[in-house]
């Protein structure tokens, strides 16, 4: 009669502080099966503390996996619905494919996929604060704003490298000395030949954009070498059930 959750890594707490933990909790409350236990076994594969939504991505993949469970008792609406009340990313996560993200993120309109591209993601061997980051912003005035107009209109003309000249993260504008780091990071991946480079979220990971077909493994390789987390991924559109 309890859920349960165990990583792969030992810091990450199993019980209601993890959200796969919240997700089946709020699963089971809404077909009605309150009481029922779960146990859900986590690898984790994203770095944590990276600004990449490892945790929603987790809780999200238990929603979906309870429903197919299930017999699919929710809808897909129904499920991003409940997605909502777990963690603000998490419907993007449960809808999958690319989608503009307004209001906490929970309201989504879905965007034809990205060209075809490849991306390195680098993150450093500290995390960043998520609160701490967002404090420190409201403290202080706002250069710019990305131009989410432009960067939507590029992803639906299919035109990669206009979406690169566009990616542009707020937080990087912080006063924080942790952001020196990010810039390095950011001036590696350009010099390698990345389209566009830019901060996930608040930190701490950097991804830069690569066109298809160009090697990323050296890139890969050196930036390893010296802040540790580096790995290579291509953009694979939509996965259907």
């Amino acid at each position: 009669g309890r859920v349960r959750a165990r990583t792969s890594l030992p810091f990450i707490p199993g019980d209601e502080r993890n959200l796969a933990v919240k997700a089946a909790l709020c699963y089971l409350e809404a077909i009605g099966r309150q009481g029922q236990g779960a146990w859900i076994e986590i690898q984790k594969a994203v770095p944590v503390g990276a600004g990449m939504g490892g945790g929603s991505s987790d809780a999200a993949a238990v929603l979906r996996a309870m429903n197919a469970l299930f017999d699919h008792a929710l809808s897909t609406p129904e499920l991003e619905n409940l997605s909502c009340a777990v963690g603000s990313d998490v419907a993007f996560c449960v809808a999958g494919g690319t989608a503009l993200a307004t209001g906490r993120g929970e309201k989504l309109e879905a965007l034809p996929p990205l060209p075809d591209c490849a991306f390195v993601v680098c993150k450093p061997e500290f995390s960043i604060s998520t609160p701490e980051l967002f404090r420190k912003l409201d403290q202080m005035p706002l250069r710019r704003h990305p131009d989410t107009a432009g960067l939507t209109a590029a992803i639906r003309e299919g035109q990669l490298g206009q979406v690169c000249r566009r990616m542009y993260n707020v937080f990087e504008d912080v006063d924080d000395r942790r952001m020196r780091t990010v810039a390095d990071i950011k001036s590696r991946l350009l010099d390698a030949g990345a389209l566009g480079a830019v901060m996930t979220g608040t930190g701490s990971a950097v991804f830069g954009v690569f066109a298809p077909g160009q090697a990323v493994e050296a890139v890969c390789s050196s930036l390893r070498r010296e802040y540790g987390f580096c790995e290579s991924a291509v953009c694979v559109g939509r996965l259907e059930e």
